[in-house]
């Protein structure tokens, strides 16, 4: 079996980025992008996702850490969508429900090729530490634009900003981990391409 694995590195005037995934993995991360608690989450998608990756970045953090979030986020997705090849043989979807003390996040996605993205969560607080909510949203929606997958995440219920986000980045991990495992021979769609 090929390799499953993709190297990225994205320039502007903003951020400058490095990303190297490998699905075929076992968890091992090494994640600095000079914004501490994205490094956070994005352990979590490794170590659950059993996804080796690596990501380097620096970026206009004098501003504020959206702009080097977002662009990891789409330094990830299209490390993904490359790293997928043409999709042959694998599960295709993956969901996961996780538990973080007071929170819940449920995630379904589908490695469809065509990006969808439904985001159904409410933080009680702006902030985790320095770090904006919103700009999760933001990852997440540019991660499903260049990675070109349907992602809903939902989170019923929480009281901790941090569980929230703990929850679904585990979750996301988990069920990626589901959907790019090889369990055929084709392509698993009718259409006979993804």
């Amino acid at each position: 079996m090929t390799e499953r694995r993709s190297t990225l590195h994205r320039k502007t005037s903003e951020t400058d980025i490095s990303c190297t995934l490998n699905l075929d993995g076992s968890g091992i991360y090494d994640i600095d992008t000079g914004v501490g608690f994205l490094d956070h989450m994005l352990t979590h998608v490794s170590k659950h996702g059993r996804i080796d990756l690596s990501v380097k970045a620096t970026g206009d953090l004098h501003i504020d850490s959206h702009h080097t979030v977002e662009d990891v986020g789409l330094c990830l997705g299209s490390c993904l969508l490359e790293a997928l090849g043409d999709k042959k043989g694998i599960a295709r979807y993956g969901s996961s429900s996780v538990p973080m003390e007071d929170a819940l996040a449920n995630i379904a996605l589908d490695l469809s090729g065509r990006p969808y993205f439904v985001y159904k969560v409410e933080y009680p607080t702006e902030h985790i530490g320095n770090f904006e909510v919103e700009c999760l949203e933001e990852f997440l929606r540019s991660l499903v634009n260049t990675g070109k997958l349907n992602l809903h995440v939902n989170s019923p219920y929480g009281t901790n900003s941090h569980h929230i986000a703990e929850a679904i980045f585990k979750g996301l991990g988990q069920a990626l981990s589901q959907a790019i495992q090889i369990v055929g021979g084709d392509i698993p769609s009718t259409k006979g391409v993804l």
